[in-house]
């Protein structure tokens, strides 16, 4: 006999992709929502172009709520930062392998001109889809580094990486 458990789907509203079947599994929970949207709780990450480095990281509440996203390190190489104990706790990281970490996108006019934000990054276990987005006091980040700098560091550096979490 070949029992299988049908994965539960949830139907979302989006403004950018209308109306999308999302996988529960997939779901991350904010249990802090994010700063300007506490109230929204459950968020997926949507990869429209598998080949291109951004996502979005949409609202499964309100359609109207997405956000663009990259992984920090792809820009920025040289990207530190250290997650604190309750931080650690409160996602339940018991290790590096646990964590992935996003940074918001800005475009306003043209894509040359994006920022990312250094200063906010949004840490995600992988395993428990628990995120939230932490803000680094007095590491000198901001919140509107230009995304696209003279050299890709991302080719320089030549290796995809995450935050750094001591456990």
């Amino acid at each position: 006999m070949n029992i299988r458990k049908e994965m539960e789907t949830v139907k979302i509203a989006t403004r950018q992709f209308g109306e999308m079947d999302v996988r529960e599994q997939d779901i991350v929970r904010f249990e802090r929502g994010l700063p300007g949207f506490e109230e929204l709780k459950r968020f997926v990450f949507v990869e429209p172009e598998p080949d291109l480095p951004f996502s979005f990281l949409q609202s499964v509440d309100d359609a109207d709520v997405a956000f663009i996203v990259t992984n920090p390190f792809l820009f920025y190489p040289d990207y530190e930062f250290e997650l604190t104990e309750p931080t650690q706790e409160e996602l339940n990281i018991r290790s590096e392998r646990d964590v992935a970490v996003w940074s918001v996108v800005t475009v306003r006019g043209q894509a040359a001109e994006a920022t990312i934000n250094l200063l906010a990054p949004i840490v995600v276990n992988v395993k428990d889809k628990r995120g939230r987005q932490i803000v680094l006091h007095d590491s000198g980040y901001g919140t509107k580094h230009p995304l696209f700098r003279e050299k890709p560091p991302a080719a320089e550096a030549g290796e995809d990486r995450h935050a750094r979490a001591d456990t």
